[in-house]
């Protein structure tokens, strides 16, 4: 009995001994143990997070806008290009308007001979640059005409293209040939003083430089000029207006 008392008072001592160190465990676990928003601190709300995991505007997904926030794509504005002027069938009004006549499809689309070329150059330059009015140039050059019809402000000339100076007889042609002054006097008597205009040659008569004068009329839709067709009217140049036509003007004699 003795034994199992001595036993017994050790074991309770034991047992008391044993308090103070859970205590201290306690204590030392309650240090030890860090709280997660030590290290992350949790995120202020931003109003974005708003859906499920994985959803717009939850964690994971794609932020979700409010119709007032969402960025606005401002569309790009390319310019505009003007469009380009194309020759009509029949004549739309003034000086300025649009080129008219079938033969205007004969003028090259760009480049030097164009419309748009045309008319930025001066009257004889314009021309020059058509190889359908090649011997009307040529015989402007010839009777010193060239630089005078480019020197003139504000004239209008009806231009014979190189198929109507192979339409003249045979006696006239060789005449002018040897004749400058006869050449001379037939050009003139293409070379209206003034820009005319389409209106203007619906019926009546013109005055020519050469100092004679050009019945001109018009009949459903086709222009003359004396008894020549205009297969190509109204063409600005910088200082003339050019109406192509299918024969060359002979003055009376």
């Amino acid at each position: 009995m003795k034994k199992k008392s001595l036993l017994a008072s050790a074991l309770a001592a034991a047992a008391l001994a044993a308090f103070p160190v859970v205590g201290h465990a306690a204590t030392t676990s309650s240090v030890l143990t860090f709280s997660p928003t030590a290290f992350s601190p949790t995120p202020e709300p931003t109003g974005m997070e708003t859906g499920a995991p994985g959803e717009p505007g939850g964690p994971g997904g794609e932020p979700s806008y409010e119709p007032s926030e969402m960025p606005s794509e401002m569309p790009s504005e390319m310019p505009s290009e003007a469009p380009s002027e194309m020759p009509s069938e029949g004549p739309t009004g003034g000086a300025a308007g649009v080129p008219f006549g079938p033969g205007c499809r004969q003028l090259p689309e760009s480049g030097p001979g164009s419309l748009a070329s045309m008319a930025k150059e001066r009257v004889a330059t314009a021309l020059a640059h058509n190889p359908h009015l090649a011997q009307l140039v040529s015989a402007l050059k010839e009777s010193n005409l060239a630089d005078t019809l480019n020197s003139a402000e504000g004239i209008t000339v009806f231009a014979p293209t190189n198929e109507a100076f192979s339409q003249l007889p045979q006696d006239v042609r060789e005449k002018i040939k040897s004749d400058k002054a006869q050449l001379k006097k037939i050009l003139t008597y293409h070379v209206v003083s003034g820009r005319v205009k389409p209106s203007e040659l619906k019926s009546g008569s013109l005055e020519t430089l050469e100092g004679g004068k050009l019945t001109v009329k018009e009949e459903n839709g086709e222009y003359t000029v004396n008894d020549a067709k205009i297969i190509c009217g109204n063409v600005p140049t910088s200082n003339a207006v050019v109406y192509i036509i299918d024969k060359v003007l002979v003055p009376p004699q």
